[in-house]
């Protein structure tokens, strides 16, 4: 595991592991209807669905703390950053 332990890798799961969990989060509970319509908006839908997309980092990040790959935990970290300040931007 020590091979993998780059914080490049972990910003590039950080950054596309969201993305992906939110493509079938929406086609799974069948949301494309209101993504078409815009009726997800800048509200709170919008912001539950970020909250949710990041879940899957977070979970990811703890897993590489018990495992003691700490360049990878941290660059998962910092890749879930942008989805985090958007859920709390669209709180406001």
């Amino acid at each position: 595991m020590e091979r993998f332990d780059k914080y490049w890798i972990g910003i590039i799961i950080g950054l596309v592991l969201p993305g992906l969990f939110a493509i079938i989060y929406i086609d799974h509970y069948n949301l494309w209807y209101p993504l078409q319509t815009f009726q997800f908006g800048l509200g709170s839908m919008l912001n539950k669905l970020l909250q949710v997309c990041v879940f899957p980092d977070l979970a990811l990040l703890f897993v590489f703390y018990t495992t003691d790959t700490w360049r990878l935990a941290k660059g998962v970290l910092i890749g879930s950053f942008p989805y985090i300040l958007a859920a709390i931007a669209f709180t406001i």
